[in-house]
């Protein structure tokens, strides 16, 4: 009798974790070497790319990424999203994957989170009483 884990609410399993992990290493690299045609990519290798989560299936990806300081991610997008076959073709090359998943670039929304249950915490007063106490 062969005893199967399940994982809970929707987690990756380790394979979508390895792949999105490897795919994450070839698209930064891809995007330090540059060789795009789009005009908002010239600067690329100031893109992060924060995460790569990848379907079950392994034929789709969704990349997060975030150019520092957060700048012309309303044109940096679209542009990654035009010229994703590059990123597609390097992960073809680079890759021993059945399928190439198709890669959807997408903002990385962690850093605007993070920022922001920080800004919540400073503003969390604690009362002084403990050292009153003392």
């Amino acid at each position: 009798m062969s005893k199967h884990r399940t994982r809970h609410n929707n987690e990756p399993s380790q394979r979508q974790l390895r792949v999105g992990e490897q795919l994450r290493h070839i698209i930064a690299e891809t995007m330090n070497r540059g060789h795009f045609h789009h005009e908002a990519l010239m600067d690329a290798g100031r893109v992060t790319v924060a995460e790569v989560r990848v379907s079950p299936d392994l034929k789709h990806a969704k990349a997060y990424v975030m150019s520092l300081g957060g700048a012309d991610m309303e044109s940096i997008l679209p542009a990654l999203n035009e010229e994703a076959y590059v990123f597609q073709k390097e992960v073809s090359r680079q890759s021993s994957l059945k399928f190439t998943p198709k890669i959807i670039f997408v903002r990385d929304e962690s850093f605007d989170e993070a920022q922001r249950i920080n800004d919540l915490l400073r503003t969390v007063h604690i009362p002084d009483s403990e050292a009153q106490e003392s």
